[in-house]
C-alpha cells in the first residue's frame, strides 16, 4: 500500500513539473484544480521538490504564484514503462508524412528518446521494432492528397481558404473556415464551416482541386470539439444511410468469411448471434447491409457457401446474377 501511495505521489510531482514547464507561473489553487488535490498538498509537493534540488519557488502577493527558475527543464524520468511503450506507438508515420511533418516527427522522436532514461528508452525502441501501425485497409487504393499540407497550415494558422472542390456534377467553389482534419481508414477529411449558414461540413481531401489561403481569420465556434463533432456526424451518417436486413444460411466452416463482406463490428454481431448448426452443416445469420444492389454483389463473393433467404427481392437478385454467371461460363469452350 505504501508503494502505491509513493507511486501516485511521484506521478503527481512529475505532472506538477510538466504543468509549470508548459504554462509558466501558476497559482497554487489552479495547480490544485488541475491535479485534483488540496492547496495544502500542492505546497507540500513544492517543498518536497525544492528539497530534492528542483529550482522551484513560490511568489507571494496578488500577482504571485508557483514557478520554476527560467530555463529549467526536467527530463521525462517520470514516465512509466507502459507510458514509454505507448508513446512509441502514438503516431502514424505515413499520416505525418502526408501532412508534411515527417521530418518533424522523426526529430521529435529522437528528442523523446534522448530524454528517456536508458531502461525506458530500450522498451520504447523495442516496441517500435515489434509493432507497426498501418491504418488503411488491404487493397485500398491510395488517394492522392496534394493539398493536404496547405489545408493543414490553414487549420493550424486559423486562416479562411477558398478552394475548388470536385463533385459529381463538376467543380464548385467553396469558401471555408477550416476546423480540423480527420484521418479515417486511410482517407483524409476536412471538417470546416461552409455555405451561407456557415454550418459544419465534411469534405474529402482527395477531391480538393485547389486551395488558396485568404488574408482573413477563420471563424471557429467557441468550444468546438473536433472529436465529438466527428463522432456525432458519423453516427448521423449511419442512421440516415439506407440499409436492409438480410437473413441467410451460411456453411458453418465458412462463417468466418463474413468479415470479408461486412464491417468488423457487423461481422462480429452476425457471427455471435448465428443460429445452431443444422444437420446439413448450415447456420442461419442476420446481417445489416447496404442496398439490395450492393448486398447482392457482396454476398456473391461467398459463392455456394451462402444462401439468401430474405428479403425476397435480394434472393431473386442473387439468383439472377448466379444464373447469368452460370450461363456465361457454360458458353465458354
Amino acid at each position: 500500500m505504501t508503494r502505491r501511495v509513493d507511486d501516485v505521489r511521484a506521478s503527481r510531482l512529475v505532472q506538477l513539473l510538466l504543468l509549470l514547464q508548459t504554462s509558466g507561473k501558476m497559482t497554487a489553487s489552479r495547480l490544485a484544480r488541475e491535479l485534483e488535490v488540496s492547496v495544502r498538498t500542492i505546497y507540500r509537493d513544492v517543498e518536497a521538490l525544492s528539497s530534492a534540488g528542483v529550482p522551484i519557488y513560490a511568489e507571494a502577493g496578488p500577482g504571485g504564484g508557483i514557478r520554476l527558475v527560467d530555463g529549467y527543464r526536467t527530463r521525462l524520468t517520470g514516465l512509466t514503462a507502459e507510458e514509454a511503450e505507448a508513446l512509441a506507438l502514438s503516431g502514424l508515420p505515413g499520416a505525418a508524412s502526408e501532412l508534411g511533418l515527417g521530418t518533424v516527427l522523426a526529430a521529435a522522436q529522437l528528442k523523446v528518446d534522448a530524454a528517456l532514461p536508458p531502461e525506458l528508452r530500450s522498451r520504447a525502441v523495442r516496441m517500435r521494432e515489434r509493432f507497426h501501425l498501418d491504418a488503411p485497409g488491404w487493397f485500398a487504393r491510395e488517394e492522392p492528397v496534394p493539398h493536404l499540407a496547405a489545408l493543414s497550415r490553414a487549420v493550424w494558422e486559423e486562416q479562411r481558404v477558398e478552394m475548388r472542390y470536385r463533385k459529381r456534377e463538376g467543380e464548385v467553389r467553396r469558401l471555408v473556415d477550416p476546423l480540423g482534419l480527420v484521418l479515417k481508414a486511410g482517407v483524409w477529411y476536412l471538417v470546416a464551416l461552409s455555405g451561407r449558414t456557415r454550418s459544419v461540413r465534411t469534405f474529402r481531401v482527395s477531391r480538393v482541386a485547389s486551395v488558396r489561403a485568404l488574408a482573413e481569420p477563420a471563424v471557429r465556434p467557441e468550444g468546438f470539439d473536433l472529436a465529438a463533432q466527428w463522432a456525432e456526424s458519423s453516427a448521423a451518417f449511419f442512421e440516415t444511410w439506407p440499409t436492409i436486413e438480410v437473413r441467410a444460411r451460411v456453411r458453418a466452416e465458412a462463417l468466418w468469411r463474413l468479415r470479408d463482406i461486412l464491417e468488423p463490428g457487423a461481422a462480429t454481431e452476425a457471427v455471435s448471434t448465428a443460429g445452431p448448426t443444422d444437420e446439413a452443416g448450415w447456420r442461419e445469420v442476420i446481417m445489416r447491409m447496404e442496398s439490395a444492389e450492393v448486398a447482392a454483389d457482396e454476398l456473391l463473393r461467398l459463392g455456394p457457401s451462402l444462401e439468401v433467404l430474405e428479403p425476397a427481392a435480394l434472393r431473386a437478385a442473387v439468383a439472377r446474377a448466379a444464373a447469368e454467371m452460370a450461363e456465361r461460363y457454360s458458353a465458354v469452350g
